[in-house]
């Protein structure tokens, strides 16, 4: 179970490392500063940066608040997650854009290795490896071996899940924090004031609208949130917890869910919290066709 000090280190290190991360990478930008800049649905100008700062961040908490082999499992997927999640973000072909999952495993299946493809391997690959650290063997090992690939699978899936919520200004890290808190008390537990940390330092800018995460960041956030709770959750819950992110993950080819948040006041009262007011535009444009965070290319 994870302890007082254990969650207020987490915090302490994850604010700190996203804070000193943000700041060193917006005075000299890799690559300069229009290449972390996107375009949002207001026509203002957007930087990228939060996401490899929170993903710094979440990295840096995970290792400073313990919890022996969870916190090294988490600490890979998380920074696999984040790696991949910038290749994406950073090398996209967007003359020739591929949306969605279904998209980008139609591409791999055609001999086409995408960028969102290559994510797509690799954050499963990272996931897989940080699960085969980071689960405990608690019977034999055909038992062991399911464990890991449901655990390598469940991280996997939050991180790509926690993306496709990234389409309004402080979504993601609302949902991240929600979906951290209840397994505060497990093995990884410690995660959760990794998250709240980075969250809390990450939101001005996220929910002003002059950062958004990003795939970098938002995939990080996921991953780490998944090891809680595949670490952390009895084998039944966390196959609920995996039927409900391939549930979710195969909605959301069909179903918007910006659309429904709109439809459903509490969530959208706590989709709004924080936020700059909506303006004409927002009101005009189609939930899915109006991200908020990403380039003005389309997601």
């Amino acid at each position: 179970m994870a302890g007082l000090g254990g969650l207020l280190r987490g915090a302490a290190a994850a604010a700190a490392g996203t804070a000193l991360a943000r700041r060193l990478l917006g005075t000299d930008p890799p690559g300069g500063a229009a290449r972390w800049t996107r375009t949002n649905h207001r026509g203002e100008p957007v930087s990228m940066l939060e996401g490899p700062a929170v993903a710094a961040g979440l990295v840096a908490g995970t290792l400073a608040a313990g919890g022996g082999r969870e916190r090294a499992g988490a600490a890979v997927a998380t920074a696999g997650a984040a790696a991949f999640g910038l290749v994406d973000d950073l090398a996209e072909d967007t003359s020739t854009r591929v949306k969605g999952l279904r998209g980008h495993l139609g591409a791999l299946a055609e001999g086409r290795l995408t960028t969102g493809g290559l994510k797509v391997l690799g954050i499963g690959a990272s996931a897989l490896v940080g699960a085969a650290v980071g689960t405990r063997r608690t019977g034999g090992t055909a038992g062991h071996l399911v464990d890991v690939a449901v655990n390598g699978a469940l991280v996997a899936g939050t991180a790509n899940l926690l993306n496709l919520l990234d389409l309004r200004p402080g979504r993601a890290l609302k949902a991240s924090a929600a979906l951290s808190l209840p397994v505060a008390g497990g093995a990884a537990g410690a995660a959760t004031g990794v998250v709240l940390g980075a969250a809390a330092v990450a939101a001005p800018g996220d929910l002003a609208e002059r950062d958004m995460l990003g795939d970098g960041g938002a995939n990080a956030l996921g991953a780490l949130v998944g090891a809680q709770w595949a670490f952390g959750a009895p084998r039944a819950v966390r196959l609920a917890a995996l039927a409900s992110v391939v549930g979710l993950t195969l909605a959301s080819e069909r179903v918007s869910f910006s659309a429904v948040i709109e439809r459903t006041p509490w969530l959208h009262a706590a989709d709004r919290w924080g936020r700059r007011p909506a303006d004409a535009q927002d009101a005009t444009q189609s939930a899915e066709q109006d991200p908020a965070q990403v380039p003005a290319a389309g997601e």
